[in-house]
C-alpha cells in the first residue's frame, strides 16, 4: 500500500501520522456545486499527498486557448460539454492526480461513465447548503463574482441548478463530505483521514 504523510505540523512538533491510501487508488476527483471549494481543497489535498493538482476548467482553457465563459458564449453549452468530455478523458489518464471537476461536469452521461469506468478513480462530493455555497461565491476573492459566475446574477436560477445537480453528485460519489462548517484546511484533514476507510475495486 502507498502511504502519504499529513504535513500540517511544524518542524518542532511530533511527526504527523501516516495515512495509508487504498491500494488501487490512482486519482482523486472532487465534485460539487460552485463554492464547494473543489479547487482550493484540491490544491491542499494534492500538496499533502505529494500529487499533481488539475482543475478541469483550467485544463479545458489550456487546451482550447479560450476561457470557459468565452466557449459558452461563442459555441454554446453542447459544444462546451464535448470539449469537457475530451478534457476529462485526458485528465483521467494521469496518475497521482487530484482533479477538480466543473460544477456541471457530472450532468453529462458521457462524463459519468468516464468517471465510473476508469479504474483507480475515487470521486468525492463536497457538500453544503445552497445558502452557504452562494455566500462563499459572492464573498470570495477580488473582482465582480457575477462576471466570473454569471448565474450568480439570478439566485433563483442558481438555486434551481443546485437542486437539479444534487442527484448527479450523490450518484457519482463514493464518498460525501459535508463542508458546511469546515474550513478548507479542516476539510482537507477530514478527507485524508477518510481515505483510509475507502476500498476501491482492482479494476
Amino acid at each position: 500500500m502507498t502511504s502519504a504523510q499529513i504535513s500540517t505540523q511544524t518542524s518542532d512538533q511530533p511527526e504527523p501520522p501516516s495515512i495509508t491510501l487504498p491500494v488501487h487508488l490512482r486519482r482523486i476527483v472532487l465534485t460539487g456545486f460552485m463554492g464547494s471549494g473543489k479547487s482550493t481543497i484540491g490544491r491542499l489535498l494534492a500538496q499533502q499527498l505529494g500529487w499533481e493538482f488539475l482543475d478541469l476548467d483550467a485544463h479545458i482553457e489550456s487546451r482550447t486557448g479560450s476561457t470557459v465563459p468565452e466557449l459558452f458564449a461563442q459555441h454554446g453549452e453542447a459544444h462546451f460539454r464535448q470539449l469537457e468530455s475530451s478534457a476529462l478523458a485526458s485528465a483521467l489518464g494521469r496518475s497521482s492526480t487530484v482533479l477538480a471537476l466543473g460544477g456541471g461536469t457530472p450532468e453529462s452521461l458521457t462524463n459519468r461513465l468516464l468517471l465510473e469506468q476508469t479504474p483507480g478513480t475515487l470521486t468525492i462530493f463536497l457538500d453544503a447548503t445552497f445558502e452557504t455555497l452562494f455566500d462563499r461565491c459572492v464573498l470570495q476573492g477580488p473582482g465582480d463574482p457575477v462576471i466570473a459566475r454569471p448565474v450568480l446574477a439570478d439566485p433563483d436560477q442558481a438555486r434551481a441548478r443546485f437542486i437539479s445537480r444534487q442527484p448527479s453528485y450523490r450518484r457519482l460519489a463514493r464518498l460525501t463530505l459535508d463542508t458546511e462548517t469546515l474550513s478548507p484546511d479542516e476539510t482537507t484533514a477530514m478527507l485524508l483521514l477518510s481515505l483510509e476507510k475507502v476500498t476501491l475495486p482492482s479494476r
